[in-house]
């Protein structure tokens, strides 16, 4: 029987080279994300053609109800989570100085990156419990998407760095706590990934790139992150819960 993963946000960018790499390795699929079913239906017809079963959960991870809906069609559609991937984010609708950062943009992040995804860790890691009772041989894991800003300062868009930062410890908090359960949780830590939240900043980094911010000079690719996802969730680290894994092309490496 095959695993399922449910992937939040994984309808384009990071998300969507997630669940592609996801289906080529076998996986049954649950996209989230936020579009209507039909502004989707070529992606879900794309990751449908590499013979697996894929279903769109619509909806907010930052919504309680919303939260609710996407386990609920998980559960009535495949009856069964193996894989939680955390990957829905947004980025501040503008890059203001922490000096003037409004506290109507740090909600709307937080409630994204962090509340929303603590909260269906939650309701992933009940039900993945419920399953690890009812059959012994059930070997599921979580997976949260964060960024290089857990750690990287960025002073004009501190609501992201805070929420990623959150996301990081709650990968810790969720790997201790399901410990008995042989219930693995990762952090994986994207770099520069060319996706729509870096599309605003292209030139930006595109000389940065050139000028050696990297080890490795070019973009990070959303196939990159989907590649240690599907390692991950394959079940190939089941003894490194809690670790975080670099997808960053050496950036974060300190050199003189």
């Amino acid at each position: 029987m095959k695993k399922v993963a449910l992937i939040t946000g994984g309808s384009r960018g990071i998300g969507l080279g997630i669940a592609t790499q996801l289906a080529v390795n076998g996986f049954d699929l649950a996209i989230n994300g936020m579009r209507a079913a039909e502004d989707v239906e070529n992606v879900i017809k794309h990751l449908k053609s590499y013979g697996n079963d894929v279903i769109y959960c619509r909806g907010s991870i930052a919504s309680t109800a919303g939260r609710e809906n996407m386990i609920s069609e998980v559960r009535k559609h495949y009856q069964k989570l193996d894989v939680l991937v955390n990957n829905a984010g947004i980025a501040p609708r503008q890059r203001n100085d922490i000096l003037e950062a409004t506290e109507e943009s740090y909600d709307e992040v937080m409630n994204t990156n962090l509340k929303g995804s603590y909260f269906l860790m939650q309701k992933a890691a009940n039900w993945m419990i419920e399953q690890k009772k009812n059959d012994p041989a059930f070997s599921g894991c979580i997976i949260n998407i964060s960024s290089m800003s857990a750690t990287v300062a960025s002073v004009n868009r501190g609501e992201y760095c805070l929420s990623k930062a959150g996301l990081s410890m709650a990968t810790r908090l969720f790997a201790v706590r399901l410990g008995a359960f042989n219930i693995p949780v990762f952090e994986v830590r994207p770099g520069i990934i060319r996706s729509d939240m870096t599309a605003g900043v292209k030139e930006k980094y595109d000389k940065m790139i050139e000028e050696g911010l990297c080890v490795q000079q070019r973009w990070g690719e959303p196939e990159d992150v989907g590649k240690v996802v599907a390692v991950l969730a394959k079940g190939d680290f089941l003894y490194s819960t809690g670790q975080v894994i670099m997808v960053d092309g050496g950036l974060t490496i300190p050199r003189l």
